[in-house]
Parts: C-alpha cells; sequence; structure tokens
C-alpha cells in the first residue's frame, strides 16, 4: 500500500479567524493488473497495429504498462470472408498487407478474436461511412479579438454530415504532421445528440474543434485534420471514457472500468480484457497557413 499525503486547506474569511492547515494520511491499496486491449482498424492503407498490455496495479505508479507479448491476434473480415494475422514486433502486434492495400474495408464487418493464457475472446465492429472534408478556412485573431486572448490563426472545418441516419465521428486534427495531435472533438450528425442535425453542415462547435484556442495556429503552421467514423457502440465507449478522464470535483462519479466488448466464449473461463476492438472509414484534408 501507498500513502498519498495531501493538504486541506479551511480558508476562513472572516474577522478574528485565519487559515489552518491539516494533513490527513490515506492508505490506498494497489488495485488488480487486467490485460488492456487497444485495438483500432481504419480503411488507411499499409500496416495496422494492436497494443496489448497489463494495467498498472498502483494509483501512484507513474511507469507504462508493460506488454503482453506472448497473445494470439486475428482480425477476420466477415464480409470478405478474409483472416489477418497479427504478429507481434517491437512492442505491437502489426499486420502489413502493402502499401498500397487496405485490411480495412467500408461497409465491412470484422471479427477480432485473441487467445491468451489459454483462453479465447472475441470482439466484433463495422465499419461505417464517412463524409469527406469540404475545406478547412482560417481567419486571423488579435488579443482581443480571441476568447483566450491568445493572438494566432483560427482555423475552421468545412464539411457536412451524411443524411439518412444517425452517424457517429470522431474528428482529431493535427499540428504540422500526424505525430502532433492537437484536438478531438466527437459528434452525432452534424452536432451532439441522436436524431437531430442529419445531414445538416457541422455546427459551430465542431467547425472551431479543430483549433487549440490556447495555443492557436501560427504563420507557415499545417492544419491537418482527420474524421473517422465510429459505430454507436464504440462513440459510446468513447464517452465513458471521457466521462472518467473529466469526472472531478464535490459530484465526480466513481471511477470505475470501463466495460469492455470482448466477450470471453472460453467455457469455465476466468480471465478479464479491459479495451476496446473499433473500427473507422477516415477522411483527410489539410491546409497551411499563409
Amino acid at each position: 500500500m501507498k500513502k498519498i499525503r495531501f493538504a486541506i486547506l479551511l480558508g476562513i474569511v472572516a474577522a478574528g479567524f485565519s487559515a489552518c492547515e491539516d494533513t490527513i494520511d490515506l492508505d490506498v491499496p494497489n488495485g488488480k493488473s487486467y490485460p488492456v486491449l487497444d485495438a483500432w482498424l481504419t480503411t488507411e492503407n499499409g500496416p495496422q497495429t494492436i497494443r496489448f498490455t497489463n494495467s498498472v496495479v498502483s494509483y501512484t505508479n507513474n511507469t507504462p504498462a508493460t506488454v503482453i507479448s506472448d497473445a494470439t491476434i486475428t482480425v477476420e473480415d466477415l464480409t470478405a470472408g478474409i483472416t489477418y494475422p497479427f504478429t507481434f514486433s517491437n512492442g505491437v502486434y502489426r499486420n502489413d498487407p502493402g502499401g498500397d492495400k487496405s485490411i480495412g474495408v467500408l461497409g465491412h464487418v470484422y471479427k477480432l478474436t485473441l487467445t491468451y493464457n489459454g483462453e479465447t475472446f472475441v470482439a466484433t465492429d463495422s465499419i461505417k461511412r464517412v463524409p469527406q472534408i469540404d475545406s478547412i478556412s482560417y481567419e486571423f485573431k488579435k488579443e482581443e479579438d480571441a476568447r483566450s486572448n491568445k493572438e494566432g490563426y483560427y482555423a475552421r472545418l468545412h464539411a457536412a454530415d451524411i443524411a439518412g441516419g444517425d452517424d457517429y465521428y470522431w474528428i482529431r486534427s493535427y499540428r504540422n504532421d500526424r505525430s502532433h495531435r492537437n484536438t478531438d472533438v466527437y459528434a452525432i450528425n452534424a452536432a451532439f445528440n441522436d436524431g437531430v442535425a442529419d445531414g445538416w453542415n457541422f455546427v459551430d462547435p465542431i467547425k472551431e474543434g479543430i483549433t487549440d484556442e490556447e495555443k492557436p495556429y501560427q504563420l507557415g503552421e499545417k492544419v491537418i485534420v482527420r474524421i473517422a467514423s465510429l459505430s454507436k457502440p464504440s462513440y459510446y465507449f468513447i464517452q465513458q471514457v471521457i466521462d472518467q478522464q473529466e469526472s472531478f470535483g464535490l459530484f465526480a462519479k466513481v471511477l470505475e472500468n470501463i466495460r469492455p466488448n470482448l466477450t470471453n466464449t472460453t467455457t469455465g473461463g476466468k480471465i478479464k480484457i479491459l479495451g476496446w476492438f473499433g473500427t473507422s472509414a477516415v477522411t483527410f484534408g489539410e491546409r497551411t497557413i499563409h
């Protein structure tokens, strides 16, 4: 067990009183370590990777999660009847169909099968439709004109939801190249709720969400935007993750493990695996600030 010491400051603003500080010792027990799958298949050409690690057991442990290297992982395209084995190398499980080929195909259904310590797990997801990016615009704002009081270039995404039923999207922006993630926005249709904004142009919070207002783009920088489609279960899995990450304060939700989509198909199986297997169709757009 590890002890966390923290101070509770009792600020009493009144005549004759002064602030005091009490120290409280809490015993925080180690948790249980679980295997965690991070598997997201897309329609991009070239190699796809899957991570399989152990969760850390201590609340205060900041060391990287340990990699599990002895699992067997395959992904089957149920629509086309093709199976792709993923082999372990350099910390990840990997399959490379070739630089001009893609494992992920729009509209196809995929099943991941994972065997670990004699037990087998399966998960399925389907690749949904995704809109094209029409364009990216930007405008320069001085400090006094920006909500964040940060001078720079503010980019906007121009794209429209595909009409005809609810669609779920994960919109990510990058700065200069795809190794520098900038912002993430999640949308249902052209807004944020089921059953509304079907077929609309994306609403302003989504358009403007490709700019980090605390660090707007500067002259010469490149704005890169990716729209990824999500199945409904994948969208709500991500929302659960966000709720856990952003839960704090007096009325915060109790932290809990997010429900995975992997099912243990082994009779009498004892192992539980956390994480998610998801699939996405993706489109990209980019523009350099001149």
